[in-house]
């Protein structure tokens, strides 16, 4: 069955005329699960019965299973989410100076095979819908209801690559952003991807106000060959010169994540590689403190190691950030706290 929440604002408008309803029952419906956020047909009070059946019969409003919930010591929540089919997925909630912002899962699994994450531990299964995207986002908000608070932020950085689910994502982005739902700003959201040139060209066209995140972790083709098997794909000159084309039409700050790998790539030579590739955009280098997946053997760049590395990136000219570390008394990593949720599944 068809959730509710898979379509957004101008798609719910024309369900209902498609049903020979009037339109402002669109919106009606629209403002009853994004700012009443009731998680059922009949607790919408100015829908008539006849209307709640149907929509009953033909639709899913059913939320989201808690599997559970990991708190840190920094606030950060780990949520564990059961899908309808009986999948898992994760969602974080981090809490910034700023806001607070939600890390989306956008697949079941991941097949993009990077050596150094969680994520891929288990092989994708399917995409998620927009409205399982939507999901996340509302079971964490209904949390903050309780004390008041919002989500603010919202990066699609979760499990899976988002440009290998780009439709759906495209849709959740639309529904979260708009004005008579939960209306967080398109610069507010940021889609990150691991460097699929194509869909980044198609993403330029777009000509959205959400923001570009991509995951680089590499400065040059034989490390991310080693590390980022999508790089065989998409090689760093194609990549960059889908990026030239993003810039070209879209006057977007793009974002550079790089995770910092003890001894791989937080040498000089990878310092000044990185400089050199990024010279001539308007790029943000978001330097990220990786959280151990023992699965990988890959270590983390310990605090002076991270400074320095940041020093030097600063010195060449690279406008960049150390990321603060979020939930490392939990399972930080992105896929680790499903992984581990499967394993004992099985046994």
């Amino acid at each position: 069955m068809k959730s509710i929440y898979d379509f957004n604002y101008e798609q719910m408008e024309q369900m209902v005329l498609d049903k020979g309803w009037k339109k402002y029952r669109g919106n009606q419906i629209f403002q009853w699960l994004y700012r009443k956020r009731v998680s059922s047909f009949e607790d919408m009070s100015d829908i008539s019965l006849v209307m709640k059946e149907e929509l009953e019969k033909d639709f899913s409003a059913k939320p989201l299973k808690k599997l559970s919930c990991q708190i840190a010591q920094d606030g950060t929540r780990k949520y564990l989410f059961e899908l309808e089919d009986g999948s898992s997925v994760e969602t974080v909630l981090m809490i910034y100076n700023y806001g607070k912002c939600v890390c989306v899962t956008s697949q079941v699994g991941c097949n993009m095979g990077c050596k150094f994450c969680a994520s891929g531990l288990l092989k994708k299964q399917r995409d998620l819908t927009s409205g399982e995207m939507v999901q996340q986002i509302l079971e964490v908000q209904k949390d903050l209801d309780e004390t008041g608070d919002r989500v603010s932020h919202i990066v699609i950085m979760g499990t899976g690559e988002p440009f290998d689910n780009y439709d759906n994502v495209l849709n959740f982005c639309r529904t979260v952003n708009h004005d008579r739902g939960l209306g967080i700003g398109a610069r507010h959201i940021t889609i990150s991807t691991c460097g699929l040139a194509p869909q980044i060209r198609r993403f330029a066209d777009e000509q959205t106000q959400f923001n570009l995140a991509i995951s680089l972790h590499a400065p040059n083709d034989e490390l991310r060959n080693e590390i980022m098997p999508i790089n065989k794909a998409y090689p760093l000159s194609e990549l960059m010169d889908a990026l030239r084309y993003y810039a070209s039409i879209n006057n977007r700050r793009l974002g550079f994540e790089y995770i910092l790998l003890k001894g791989k790539n937080d040498t000089d030579a990878c310092a000044k590689q990185l400089a050199q590739l990024t010279r001539g955009f308007d790029v943000f280098v978001n330097l990220i403190p990786y959280n151990q997946v023992d699965e990988h053997g890959f270590q983390t760049v310990d605090d002076k190691g991270a400074m320095i590395f940041y020093d030097k990136l600063m010195k060449l000219g690279v406008r960049c950030t150390l990321r603060q570390k979020h939930g490392v008394d939990i399972d930080a990593a992105c896929g680790q706290l499903r992984a581990k949720y499967e394993r004992s599944k099985s046994k």
